[in-house]
């Protein structure tokens, strides 16, 4: 893949700067503002005058494919290699063995294998090898309540309430780690109580509270009904106030035109397994799937197939009517654009029945876009948090600009005009006419290397789909 030319946009040396300049530090910024690419450029200037192997921890997803990929995607970050550590067992031995050498200076892992890396380094009697520590969608950490205390000896410990992952990670978040940054959308999803967590392992506790009770019993009080608990009036502000110096925030709509919608590519990686399905199906236009034979007797028949299974499903039978599931990566990748979100309402695009029947499993907090039209009146209103809509289902004059400004592409297909018609449901235009003085989302879920590909090329310059398949075809030595 040929590196393209990086042209940053004009907030994105103020990320730098920050990270740079605050060994621990914050930034809160929405999905596709170029958290990412900052961080990379920083980290690779902190390589020169700090040098030592950076740990990035994010979900998988994010860990084995969006860090990677953003290194090799810049022209100007061609030194730089970033090493996942997914995987097997062996896999993220292999990766974690090359921190102690010079070939790489990025290291990414999950959240959830963080117990791993801790007990690993324990076996093999290693220290630390991490410099600097990057924790991306750190709102991960929101649920630690642990403390840092001291025992009779007079040595430091780390002790509390938390998930497995918290805990290895706030073990050396301080004794071994020199810098510690957290990239996030939203820190406070469901409430500034989400705040603390992730407070402490920049500054343990100097800012918000020692410990999370203190925390509460300064900022929170209990509910009038008496059940949970809610901020005080002047929680918000004195909360913001405190971590300012540490956390930046950059609001998309101080740097977007708002007449243009802000696009977001979100590459996925197909599992072996799935991948040879693909792959025998683009070659013979044959396959099978749990003993179901599947025939593709034409190209039309052929696309629509690649994009089920781009999907992560495909229909068994003639009547489409039963379906096999064999990858959910799709499935993943919607889940961090949601939980990114951080509680906005997400319209999702679909296009086969056997897509929805899964995102309805996925995210049963979600509605359909059916007749009703009680349906459109729940979504304007902010009652659905995820709303599937069919592109067909989703045309002239149905205003749903009220319920939000975030639109998901699960599933692409060629049908130029349904995509702009639900892309215009909540566009710039309707937006603007109705008073929202916010920029439009557009995220597309595309599977790396298959038909999405294709689909998205069509979106964007409008060529014939024949074309684009005889490309294809030619390139990939089919025809």
């Amino acid at each position: 893949m040929s590196r393209l030319s990086f042209t940053p946009r004009p907030y994105g040396k103020l990320i730098q700067d920050h990270i740079l300049d605050t060994p621990r530090c914050g930034v809160w910024a929405g999905m596709g503002m170029g958290k990412t690419v900052s961080t990379l450029n920083a980290l690779d200037i902190l390589e020169l005058v700090e040098p030592g192997p950076t740990l990035v921890c994010a979900p998988l997803r994010v860990a084995q494919s969006t860090w990677p990929d953003e290194a090799r995607k810049w022209a100007h970050l061609r030194n730089v290699e970033v090493v996942p550590i997914v995987g097997d067992a062996k896999a993220r031995t292999r990766a974690l063995a090359r921190a102690w050498g010079a070939s790489a200076s990025i290291f990414t892992i999950n959240y959830e294998n963080l117990p791993w890396l801790e007990e690993t380094l324990r076996a093999q009697r290693r220290a630390w090898p991490f410099r600097r520590i990057v924790s991306d969608e750190s709102t991960k950490l929101k649920g630690w309540r642990g403390s840092q205390q001291t025992n009779a000896n007079g040595t430091e410990f780390v002790r509390g309430a938390g998930a497995q992952r918290s805990r290895s990670l706030a073990r050396v978040a301080f004794t071994h780690a020199r810098r510690f940054i957290e990239l996030t959308g939203t820190p406070s999803p469901n409430g500034l109580q989400d705040l603390w967590g992730q407070a402490w392992f920049l500054d343990q506790g100097a800012r918000l509270g020692r410990t999370f009770k203190a925390f509460s019993q300064r900022w929170f009080r209990t509910k009038h009904q008496g059940f949970g608990t809610e901020p005080y009036d002047h929680a918000q502000a004195e909360i913001e106030d405190r971590m300012r110096d540490l956390c930046m925030s950059l609001n998309a709509a101080d740097w977007f035109d708002l007449r243009e919608p802000i696009k977001n590519l979100i590459r996925v990686e197909m599992p072996t397994k799935a991948r040879a399905l693909y792959q025998d199906m683009e070659r013979k236009m044959f396959m099978q799937i749990d003993g179901h034979e599947i025939e593709a007797f034409n190209a039309a028949a052929k696309t629509m197939k690649c994009l089920q299974l781009a999907n992560g499903a495909a229909y068994v039978d003639e009547n489409a009517e039963q379906w096999a599931e064999v990858h959910d990566v799709k499935l993943q990748a919607l889940e961090s654009v949601i939980e990114e979100a951080a509680g906005m309402p997400v319209l999702v695009a679909y296009h086969f029945r056997s897509d929805l029947s899964r995102l309805q499993k996925a995210f049963p907090q979600g509605r359909h876009l059916d007749k009703d039209p009680q349906t459109i009146r729940d979504w304007n209103a902010g009652r659905i948090p995820v709303l599937f809509a069919h592109p067909a289902s989703a045309g002239h004059g149905l205003s749903l600009q009220d319920g939000g400004n975030i639109l998901v592409f699960f599933s692409l297909n060629w049908n130029l005009e349904e995509h702009l018609q639900i892309t215009e449901r909540i566009g710039p235009t309707r937006q603007m006419q109705a008073g929202h003085d916010r920029p439009v989302f557009i995220h597309y879920l595309v599977a790396r290397g298959t038909i999405d590909e294709l689909v998205l090329a069509r979106i964007e310059t409008k060529r014939e789909v024949q074309d684009l398949l005889l490309e294809t075809m030619k390139r990939k030595g089919y025809a």
